[in-house]
C-alpha cells in the first residue's frame, strides 16, 4: 500500500469501493493514479462508486502463480465494467448461478488469506 492507494484500501476494509474522478475532464478513473490517463490533469479526487457492474471477461485459476493461493483454487478473476465507466480486475465470488460473461455483479470485498481484497459477487 502506498500513500496514493491508501484511501482505496481503507474504504475496501469498510466494504466500500472508491474510485477517482478527474476535475479536468470529469471522467472516472481506476486504478488509483496521480494523473488522469484521459487528459493528464492532476486534479483527481476520490468518490464512492456504486459497486455495480457487468462481468466482461473472466478466468478460472486452477494453478496459481504463488503457493499461498493453492488452498483457494479454483478461483475466478474477472474484468468488471463498473457503472461509472472504469474497468476493474477483481476476484469474482460465485453465486448460485455460477459465473457467466454478462452477469451483473456487485462489489463486495472479502478477507482472503488475512487481507481484504477487492471482490465482486454475482448478483442472484
Amino acid at each position: 500500500m502506498s500513500a496514493l492507494t491508501k484511501p482505496f484500501w481503507a474504504a475496501a476494509e469498510e466494504g466500500r469501493l472508491l474510485i477517482q474522478r478527474c476535475g479536468g475532464c470529469g471522467r472516472a478513473v481506476f486504478y488509483p493514479r496521480a494523473m488522469c490517463p484521459h487528459c493528464w490533469s492532476e486534479d483527481l479526487s476520490w468518490e464512492e462508486a456504486s459497486g455495480r457492474g457487468q462481468l466482461k471477461s473472466f478466468s478460472e485459476v486452477w494453478k496459481p502463480g504463488h503457493p499461498g493461493w493453492i488452498p483457494a483454487v479454483p478461483y475466478v478473476v474477472g474484468l468488471v465494467a463498473l457503472a461509472e465507466g472504469p474497468v476493474i480486475l477483481c476476484h469474482v465470488l460465485r453465486g448460485e448461478r455460477g459465473v457467466v460473461v454478462g452477469y451483473a455483479v456487485i462489489f463486495g470485498p472479502a478477507n482472503i488469506g488475512g487481507r481484504v481484497l477487492p471482490c465482486c459477487r454475482v448478483e442472484n
